[in-house]
Parts: structure tokens; sequence; C-alpha cells
């Protein structure tokens, strides 16, 4: 079943959300960043894990359109956070309009993404919003951490993975478990639906990581040792420190951290460094890791092979992989 199948009955539904008129400083820029396009992979991932159970998908897309109304309420106040000029090629809210505009038209969004959800059976109302809500948080709480890691020192590689863990793949999970449960699943079949798109999720972060170093700049869609330059303590670095020797050690306490009088030499002397400690083997190893595990829970599921394969497909896709 091709990708479009779940991808048109969502942008009906898109087009038909209503977030509020006035005042219009503050609904437009809601309609600007949900205008601005994207892949929708949550709330695709939410049909999808309804359709493994059943055919009645259209009480499924508004609450489908939560999990997108609220991971683009998360960019909107990231980018306000990262300063960041720009989203999908276009200014950010908060440079197109204020910071103080970008906060309030967030918080909006973020009580029109619980409003989405009200529809849902009354059986299914009370334990979903409140997944919902331990979702929400640990987003947060993703978000925080990736920001005390900036400054920090100490980080580890298991403290980066449960930050990237809680920052991006929890909400997957959460999209594909609440399309199980409203699509009949049992408790135990949700479950594994969300443990795969958890470790979907962290294979996603660290290939993203992956070809911020090694990616093709065409093709990436930003600049390849954007990561390098600002010292983020990605799986890559984290990897690389724990394993230098002292020769690499210093080398590594020359570049990170440190005023950079040329960018180029930088991203290069770092890269050589994670090229001598074949880091980048280790890397795709685990996102392998996850890919299988991933691959594991979905087997779990009871439902029709020909049903999970869309959901094989799409991360496959996501990732980039063949088989």
């Amino acid at each position: 079943m091709d990708l479009s199948f779940f991808t048109d009955k969502l942008t009906a539904g898109l087009a038909d959300l209503r977030y509020g008129q006035e005042p219009i400083s503050l609904y437009e820029p809601i309609r600007y960043i949900m205008g601005l396009g994207g892949k929708r992979i949550r709330p695709v991932l939410t049909l999808m894990g309804a359709h493994l159970f059943t055919d009645e998908l259209a009480a499924v897309v508004k609450p489908a359109l939560a999990t997108e109304v609220f991971h683009n309420f998360t960019l909107l106040h990231d980018d306000l956070m990262d300063q960041a000029p720009l989203r999908r090629g276009q200014p950010t809210v908060h440079e197109k309009w204020n910071p103080n505009v970008a906060i309030l038209s967030g918080d909006v969004m973020l009580v029109r993404a619980y409003e989405l959800l009200f529809d849902v059976p009354p059986a299914l109302l009370a334990p979903l919003l409140r997944r919902f809500s331990q979702t929400a948080a640990e987003v947060c709480e993703g978000q925080q951490w990736d920001m005390e890691f900036e400054t920090r020192t100490d980080v580890s590689i298991a403290q980066y993975l449960d930050m990237i863990r809680l920052k991006t793949a929890v909400l997957l999970g959460f999209a594909l478990e609440l399309g199980a449960r409203l699509g009949g699943a049992s408790e135990e079949d949700a479950d594994h639906l969300r443990q795969f798109g958890v470790d979907v999720g962290l294979a996603f972060q660290l290939r993203d990581d992956l070809l911020d170093v090694y990616g093709d700049a065409a093709t990436f869609g930003k600049r390849v040792g954007g990561d390098i330059l600002a010292d983020k303590k990605t799986f890559l670095l984290l990897t690389a420190q724990a394993q230098a020797g002292p020769a690499q050690q210093a080398v590594l306490a020359q570049h990170i951290s440190q005023p950079v009088p040329d960018e180029e030499a930088k991203i290069a002397a770092v890269r050589a460094i994670y090229d001598e400690l074949e880091i980048r083997p280790q890397t795709e190893a685990l996102i392998n890791d996850y890919f299988v595990d991933a691959l594991q829970h979905l087997e779990r599921v009871a439902a029709p092979e020909s049903r999970k394969k869309p959901l094989h497909q799409l991360a496959l896709q996501l990732l980039e992989r063949e088989q």
C-alpha cells in the first residue's frame, strides 16, 4: 500500500483544522508554520498503527493530527530557544514576527493538540490523554537535557542516547500507540508498536548525526559538519572522546570548545579522528541494532503481514535502507 493512501487522508484533515481567528497576530503564525510542509511522519504513523487493525480510519484523522500540531509546537519553541533563522527553508516564527508571538502561538498549538484528542472513544480518552501528557513532558525533558548538554563536559553516551529518546523518539512511539489503541489493538500489541516507534526514532536521530559528518551536502539539507562546528555532543563525538588515545585527545581538545579561525580545518581535523577510531562503522552498527530491535517488535504484533508492510517500508525509507 502506497504512503499516499495515508497522506491523502491527512491533507484533507489539515485543511479543515481551525486554530482561531482573532487576534490575527496570534493565529496567523500557527497557520504559517503548519503550512510549511514536512513529511507528516507522526500522523502517518498514527494512521498506519490504526490500519493494522481496522479499515475505519476517518475517526483516527483528528487524533493523528494532534501529534502533528504538537510536533510543530515543539519546533516553534525549539527554534526560538536555538535562535534558528530558518525552518524548512523559510523564516522561523520568531524571526518573521517576534519571540513573544512565537511563545504565545506555540502555547495555543499545545492547547489545540489536546482538543484534537477529545473525540476519541470515552473509554480511551483518559488513558490516551495520560499517555500524551507523559509523552509531552518527556519531549520537554529531552529538550532541556539537550540545552544543558551544551555547557556540560561530563555527558555520557548513555545520557546522550536517553536525551534523543526523549526529545525525538518517544513522540514517534506515542503516534503509533495512539493509532493502535484507536484501531482496537490489544495493550500488548500497542506496547510493541510504541517500542517499534521509539527504536526507529533512535536509529533515525543517530543516522542524522552520522549524515551531519559524512553526508552529501547536496542532499542533506544542512551544512555538513555543522555539529562539529557547534561542538554538539553527538554519539560520534562522545564515542571518540571515550576511545581516543593521548594524541587524539590532544587534537580534539585543540578544536572542541575553542575559537574557530578556520571552520573547514576544524571539520577535517575532527573527522580525521573519527576515521582513525572507526566511529562511522560503530555508529552504523548501533543504528542497525535499533533497526533490528524495531523489526522484532513489529514482528510480535498480531496483525497480517500485508498490513505491517507499509510500516516496514516507512522505516526503511526513513533510514534510507534497502532491506
